[in-house]
């Protein structure tokens, strides 16, 4: 996942392509955390007799979850602050310009604005970066755990 971010973090950098990029990484998200599920269902078929319960399956799934969005935030954050340290910037021109071919008002625009120079300001804190990025991911990951805990729970009869 990690490594599509930066490909794809790379590719709107050059040619402004927001979009396409954003459906790459979710894409790649979706695909990489659907190995949660065969992560669990192993767990359970080889190491717990065939039975798991909601709980042990979900909590299976946001740890690996967390650890791989602590990867991803890991690599986000050297990207960001070592080869595009001016991303905040682009993104905020970029959505800007969005909003102009879009036929946004002047009162849209200036609220658009101001909420731009919000995230730049904000984007100015590491912690807020950090958290920015675990936003984009983690629920992600939280949303697969959970479906993949519903799809393979199996109580034991005894």
């Amino acid at each position: 996942m990690a490594s599509v971010m930066l490909v794809s973090a790379a590719k709107c950098y050059s040619d402004d392509n927001y979009e396409g990029s954003m459906i790459l990484g979710y894409g790649s998200m979706l695909l990489a955390f659907s190995l949660i599920f065969v992560c669990v269902k192993n767990y359970r078929d080889k190491h717990n007799q065939g039975f798991i319960t909601f709980g042990k399956a979900f909590r299976i799934g946001l740890f690996i979850s967390l650890i791989a969005s602590s990867f991803y935030v890991i690599a986000w954050l050297i990207d960001y602050y070592v080869f595009i340290p001016d991303f905040a910037e682009k993104f905020a021109q970029h959505n800007l310009r969005m909003a102009q071919t879009s036929g946004a008002s002047t009162a849209e625009l200036a609220e658009k604005a101001k909420e731009m120079a919000d995230f730049k300001d904000m984007y100015k804190n590491p912690l807020m970066v950090i958290l920015f990025t675990y936003m984009e991911i983690l629920p992600v990951g939280l949303v697969i755990s959970l479906l993949t805990a519903l799809v393979l729970k199996r109580k034991s009869t005894e």
